[in-house]
């Protein structure tokens, strides 16, 4: 649609809808059926699971006109959404956060975090390779170590960081 940008080496599926105003960041990935309405910000190497969805406003009724109350989506570098995820308009997803696939996030979800469930809600950390990570929710000054790629990190308030960010 109209204002809509798209990266360098994007793949984009079957039946993908991208709306008005939409920015798609390089190497993406957005599997077949996935809707972007407007207002949807991806940042590079993001990953929409099949027919995966976005919306953009809180209230819809078909006969009342809500375009002034779009809300903004932004989904940081490396994430990944699970197929049939629904995510609410005016939420932030963390840069390499993990959403399962049918969650329904309502709210924002930090940098590294795994989030699945309706509501969908935080279960824990997942490294920028994939992997889950040996973490409990309360992360603030704990360490953890991928057991697949061997990153570490440490816990900031409620989020993760590899550990050589931390200084």
């Amino acid at each position: 649609m109209k204002n809509a940008e798209i990266g360098e080496d994007c793949i984009l599926g079957q039946n993908v809808f991208v709306g008005s105003d939409v920015a798609i960041g390089n190497r993406c990935k957005l599997q077949n059926n996935v809707s972007l309405f407007d207002g949807v910000v991806l940042e590079d190497e993001v990953f929409c699971g099949p027919s995966m969805v976005f919306t953009n406003v809180i209230n819809p009724r078909s006969a009342v006109e809500r375009k002034n109350e779009f809300l903004s989506t932004l989904v940081k570098r490396g994430a990944t959404m699970g197929a049939n995820a629904t995510i609410l308009c005016g939420v932030t997803i963390g840069t390499y956060a993990f959403i399962g696939a049918g969650a329904v996030v309502t709210k924002d979800v930090p940098d590294y975090g795994l989030a699945y469930g309706n509501p969908a809600t935080l279960k824990g950390y997942m490294c920028r390779c994939g992997e889950k990570l040996k973490l409990g929710l309360q992360v603030d000054g704990e360490r953890a170590s991928c057991a697949r790629c061997r990153t570490e990190y440490v816990g900031f308030g409620n989020t993760i960081r590899p550990s050589q960010d931390s200084s």
